[in-house]
């Protein structure tokens, strides 16, 4: 069933009958996204959040200067958007890309707003959804101002195995916030050091 994932992604937190699966699963737009498709662009309305049912997505800021900076990816069993466009009806900031070929769910602000009334208990999962993006976001900010580069480096990768596996160097730079030439030089101390252990060994 296309929508057993999702189904067991919400009943991490809440429990729902077969009138409210039937209800929630009627409100969601599935869309199939080719690798290097847009789901959002700077300036455009944010209409949507995102259930990556498949596939990798990336979210990130484009500055003046053309410069990009992500802010978060999103693999399978993941949700995304814009979280401040989204809830208050703004233009994006952001930009989301698919890194890969996916499959998401697409649920609106609106059908969001009606699940509330409807089904309350969303309420429930969504406010954990939030706030776990929230402290998420708050942990990395503490992490980019108290650690060094190859600090974050490796609790990114020990933190999201599954996403080093899925994106470019060029991308994880932009996440780290240093160059890829940088971050270069950090996996290849990295390796050497790994190779020196495999010797003494």
């Amino acid at each position: 069933m296309i929508y057993n994932l999702i189904l067991e992604n919400i009943t991490k937190h809440i429990s729902l009958d077969q009138e409210e699966i039937h209800y929630f699963t009627s409100c969601l737009k599935q869309k199939k996204v080719s690798k290097k498709e847009f789901i959002l662009k700077g300036e455009q309305t944010c209409k949507y959040i995102n259930f990556v049912h498949s596939g990798i997505l990336r979210a990130y800021y484009l500055d003046k200067e053309g410069k990009q900076s992500t802010i978060m990816f999103a693999v399978t069993d993941w949700w995304i958007t814009d979280m401040f466009c989204f809830i208050n009806d703004q233009p994006a900031m952001l930009t989301i890309e698919a890194v890969e070929e996916s499959i998401i769910f697409q649920l609106s602000k609106d059908d969001l707003d009606s699940l509330y009334i409807k089904t309350p208990k969303f309420e429930r999962f969504f406010r954990i959804i939030f706030q776990n993006a929230y402290i998420r976001e708050q942990l990395r900010t503490i992490q980019n101002l108290s650690l060094t580069a190859e600090e974050r480096y490796n609790s990114f990768i020990n933190k999201y195995p599954q996403v080093v596996k899925q994106v470019t160097q060029k991308q994880i730079a932009s996440y780290l916030g240093i160059t890829p030439e940088f971050l270069s030089t950090i996996r290849s101390n990295k390796h050497k050091i790994n190779v020196s252990f495999d010797k003494i060994s």
